[in-house]
């Protein structure tokens, strides 16, 4: 196996005659790429194969995640170069490149994110109409409900079959290691209800209250909820599914919308979905819902501090095919929003390796779906080849580490 691509100048025209096509002629300035992917790997390896016949080993010097890729194509690289990890998601699509298992990938990159950022990045001609995409897909209040759609209204049978049976669509809390996906969820839940430090009849307000895991949760131990979403999908599951429970309110509402105090306010993974030009917005729509002394408890998803910069001018896989108008937590800055309303940053818990196990569990349990024709029929195959992606890269990012989920408490000064 060729660790480096040391051909002499003789051997160029050789190697770039073994591929096909067009892009064959230019073989020996792609090994060039794949010689910066190799200096930019200083943690775990990637085995490539590539389209001229070669198989080579970028990285191995230190031990981390160990990744297969097939290059079928050239045409590859080009689209990793040009469109960074939306583009590699299209060359993945095409058949371009393949692996046995795209998770240890996305973990490499994660874990040598501040090397290889670049390389996960549009750039060039391709960034412009991926920015202006994204621009128009932001959160004001019309594109909000837009961008909640596209994602939450597929359809409550859709989520269903294989979400775990309490509808819980974030990361669980894996106590006692190797447990039951529902039992995990319940211990995120009851997380949650502790942090608000709430008593039976207090008043809790939910800004995006999902398909009414937590709701029924708190419900059940006499808290009243006010749960709010732009979803009508889960709006609708969550009051089947609590009908009847004293203390229960559901409504479409916009957390900027929100009227009145609440004895404490629950969020969890709302805040990805808002966009860092309205954070403010949020956290001022926290502080204004809080008595004093009120707490808010809070679920969230953040990126490197250290990249957070480039991944914002960027736009990423996830904002491009899954989740219009998303973007992770800079936890350095939502911290001093937060502050700034008088709310203080308490009890911070990260746990993002439980959500690798959180997304393993889910991509299990949508694969057997799909194998066995459970998911509805509108979604065809293209759409569970992309759904089956982002649950790896997902997957991938907290394993490399460059992404992470946290809990926390926001305390309202008195």
């Amino acid at each position: 196996m060729i660790r480096g691509m040391n051909a002499p100048e003789q051997d160029i025209v050789g190697v770039a005659a073994r591929g096909s096509g067009p892009l064959a002629l230019f073989g020996y300035f792609f090994h060039r790429q794949l010689d910066r992917l190799d200096r930019g790997i200083g943690e775990g390896s990637l085995e490539v194969f590539t389209p001229d016949g070669q198989a080579r080993l970028l990285g191995g010097s230190a031990p981390g995640p160990a990744a297969v890729v097939t290059l079928h194509s050239w045409r590859a690289l080009v689209r990793l170069a040009t469109g960074g990890s939306a583009g590699w998601y299209e060359a993945w699509e095409k058949g371009e490149w393949s692996s046995p298992d795209p998770v240890p990938l996305f973990a490499l990159f994660s874990r040598n994110r501040a090397r290889l950022a670049a390389q996960a990045r549009s750039r060039g001609l391709s960034l412009l109409p991926r920015r202006l995409m994204h621009w128009m897909r932001r959160n004001h209040r019309g594109g909000a409900r837009k961008n909640i759609a596209f994602h939450y209204d597929l359809g409550n049978d859709f989520y269903m079959r294989w979400l775990d049976p309490g509808m819980s669509y974030s990361s669980a809390i894996f106590r006692d290691g190797d447990g039951a996906l529902e039992a995990a969820q319940n211990t995120k839940l009851q997380a949650i209800l502790d942090r608000t430090a709430t008593q039976p009849g207090d008043v809790i307000l939910e800004i995006g209250c999902g398909w009414g895991s937590f709701a029924e949760r708190a419900l059940r131990q006499g808290r009243k909820i006010h749960g709010i979403t732009l979803s009508a999908e889960q709006k609708a599951w969550a009051e089947v599914r609590t009908a009847g429970m004293e203390g229960a309110r559901f409504s479409l509402t916009d957390y900027r919308d929100v009227t009145g105090e609440y004895d404490a306010v629950a969020s969890i993974e709302m805040a990805e979905a808002v966009g860092r030009e309205y954070w403010p917005v949020y956290v001022a729509a926290i502080a204004r819902a809080l008595k004093p002394g009120g707490r808010a408890a809070l679920q969230v998803i953040t990126f490197d501090e250290a990249l957070f910069e480039g991944y914002a001018r960027n736009v990423d896989f996830i904002q491009t095919y899954v989740f219009p108008g998303g973007m992770l937590l800079k936890e350095d800055a939502f911290r001093a929003l937060a502050e700034a309303e008088g709310l203080e940053w308490r009890d911070r818990h990260a746990f993002g390796l439980d959500y690798a196990e959180t997304l393993l569990r889910w991509r299990r349990r949508f694969d057997a779906a799909a194998a066995a024709g459970l998911l509805p029929a509108q979604f065809d195959d293209r759409f569970v080849r992309l759904w089956r992606y982002y649950l790896m890269y997902c997957e991938g990012g907290f394993r490399g580490g460059g992404i992470d989920v946290i809990q926390v408490t926001l305390v309202k000064r008195g």
